[in-house]
C-alpha cells in the first residue's frame, strides 16, 4: 500500500485548473476526493489519475450551487479524518458590465464563489485544527485587487475570498494549518467561454496556460506562501501594497472624525 500525504479535496475538478491540481497533487502523494457537477467528466479525470499514479481517487458528483449538495459535500469533509487539504477551486465568472448582467446570475455566482467556499472551509478547518495539520487553498483572482478589470460582482466575490483568507490565516497563525490564496490572472481555460468572452478574444500576452498557473501555485504552496500571484514578477509591489494596508489599519477607527470632517 502506497504511503499517502492524506486526502486532498478539490472542487471544480472535472476540468481546467481543478483537474490539473488533481493530477499534480496525486503525483506528490495525495489521495483525492474530486468534486464536480459533471459526473462523466469527473469519472474520466479520476480514471486517468488512478491509472497514471496508482493513488486512491474518490469522486463526488455535486452541484455546488445547490445548498443540499453543498451540505452533503461539507458532511463528507467533516466526517473524514483522512482529509489534509481542501482546494476551493469551484467558481464562475462574468465579464459583462453590471448594468448588462442578469441579477439572478449574479446571485448564483455569489452563492458559489462566496457561500460555498465559506461553508466548505468551515467544514474542513475544525478538524484540521484538532489534528493540528491541514492546508486550505482558496482560488481567488487578480480582480480581488483590480475589480475594474471585469464584472464588479465577480470582483467582489474574489475580494471576499482574499479577505476571508487573510482573516483565516490570522486566526490560524498559532496552528499547523496553512492557508494559501491564489490570485490568477487571465488563464487559458473554459472559464472565459462560460463567462461570455472566449479566451481567443483576449490579448495573448496576458493569458497564462493553465498548466503553468497550477505549477506556479503549487510551487508557491511548497514555499509556504500565503498569497501566490503567478503573473506578478515584482513581489515588492505586493509587499508595498500590504505594507500600506497594514500601516493604514491602525488609523481606521478613532473616537472622532478626521480634522477635515470637523465643522468650522
Amino acid at each position: 500500500m502506497q504511503e499517502t500525504l492524506g486526502t486532498a479535496v478539490i472542487t471544480g475538478a472535472s476540468g481546467g485548473i481543478g483537474a490539473l491540481y488533481a493530477d499534480r497533487l496525486a503525483r506528490q502523494g495525495y489521495d483525492l476526493m474530486l468534486v464536480a457537477r459533471n459526473g462523466n467528466r469527473l469519472q474520466r479525470v479520476a480514471a486517468a489519475i488512478r491509472a497514471q499514479t496508482g493513488r486512491t481517487v474518490e469522486t463526488v458528483t455535486a452541484d455546488l450551487t445547490i445548498r443540499d449538495d453543498v451540505a452533503r459535500v461539507a458532511t463528507l469533509i467533516t466526517d473524514d479524518p483522512r482529509i489534509t487539504m481542501l482546494v476551493n477551486n469551484a467558481g464562475v465568472g462574468a465579464t459583462a458590465p453590471l448594468v448588462q448582467s442578469d441579477v439572478n446570475a449574479m446571485s448564483a455566482m455569489i452563492a458559489l464563489n462566496v457561500d460555498t467556499l465559506m461553508r466548505l472551509t468551515y467544514a474542513a478547518v475544525p478538524g484540521f485544527v484538532e489534528r493540528n495539520q491541514g492546508t486550505i487553498v482558496n482560488i481567488a483572482s487578480i480582480v480581488a485587487v483590480a475589480p475594474e478589470r471585469l464584472n464588479g460582482v465577480y470582483g467582489g466575490t474574489k475580494a471576499f475570498v482574499l479577505a476571508f483568507s487573510q482573516s483565516l490565516r490570522h486566526e490560524l497563525a498559532d496552528s499547523n494549518v496553512h492557508v494559501q490564496v491564489v490570485l490568477p490572472g487571465a488563464t487559458a481555460t473554459d472559464f472565459w467561454d462560460i463567462a461570455g468572452l472566449p479566451v481567443q478574444h483576449l490579448p495573448q500576452e496576458i493569458v497564462m496556460p493553465a498548466q503553468a498557473l497550477v505549477d506556479a501555485a503549487i510551487l508557491g504552496l511548497s514555499r509556504k506562501e500565503f498569497v501566490t500571484i503567478p503573473s506578478l514578477h515584482d513581489t515588492g509591489q505586493w509587499d508595498a501594497f500590504e505594507d500600506a494596508r497594514r500601516a493604514m489599519a491602525g488609523n481606521l477607527s478613532t473616537n472622532k472624525p478626521a480634522a477635515r470632517y470637523r465643522a468650522g
